[in-house]
């Protein structure tokens, strides 16, 4: 490319780009399977019906961020739903403790007749899935209003336009008419939504991660 003459940083530049789409995109990736294993937890110990959803690396990156969307709002919404029910039929004392994480062991038979007529189940598991979700509600919504701002286009490059149409697409159109500023501009653009995007998604798939590993000390 003659742009390439006059900017020879221009192929690193493009590098970065990739780089940073591919990291974009494992994000992404990451983000599904957490929620799946939520979806999973939920439907196993809350007696939820939900169905795992499935990135889509033909559609675009707004289709994919609305199935998230879709699906973080229902979770929400049930677990907003127990949450009001809970705060209604406890003591606040009992409620405050069970959103605090601080049952006692005499605590969880109280809070498991209440949860039984809630969600229909009555296990020391599901009071401490819907306690732990609750507590970290803010993580769910952190998430969700992540992807509502990429899906919105507001953080939106050619790289991120076409994150998942394959990383070919993203080289032929920085090829074609992208250069130097451009390409600085797409890497910013980048950086801002990896620098917003990164640590929401890591701690909500922290939080899934120990959600399921307090489950499995508990079945211990």
């Amino acid at each position: 490319m003659w742009s390439d003459i006059f900017y020879p940083d221009n192929p690193k530049r493009r590098e970065q780009l990739i780089r940073k789409n591919q990291e974009f995109k494992d994000l992404i990736e990451n983000n599904f399977r957490a929620t799946n294993q939520l979806i999973d937890v939920m439907n196993d110990h809350l007696s939820c019906s939900f169905q795992h959803i499935k990135l889509n690396e033909e559609a675009s990156l707004q289709e994919n961020c609305n199935v998230m969307i879709e699906c973080m709002q229902k979770i929400q919404a049930v677990v907003e739903k127990i949450d009001k029910e809970l705060k209604e039929k406890l003591d606040p004392t009992l409620y405050e403790k069970l959103r605090s994480l601080s049952l006692l062991p005499e605590d969880f038979n109280l809070v498991s007749k209440v949860l039984e007529v809630v969600c229909g189940v009555a296990t020391v598991v599901s009071t401490t899935v819907i306690g732990l979700l609750i507590k970290n509600g803010v993580i769910l919504e952190n998430i969700t209003s992540k992807f509502v701002i990429i899906g919105a286009g507001t953080l939106a490059c050619v790289g991120l336009a076409v994150v998942f149409m394959g990383i070919d697409m993203i080289v032929e159109a920085i090829l074609g008419s992208i250069e130097r500023d451009q390409l600085e501009k797409a890497l910013k653009e980048y950086d801002k939504a990896l620098d917003e995007f990164k640590p929401a998604s890591e701690k909500y798939q922290d939080n899934i991660t120990y959600v399921r590993i307090k489950i499995e000390e508990i079945k211990d």
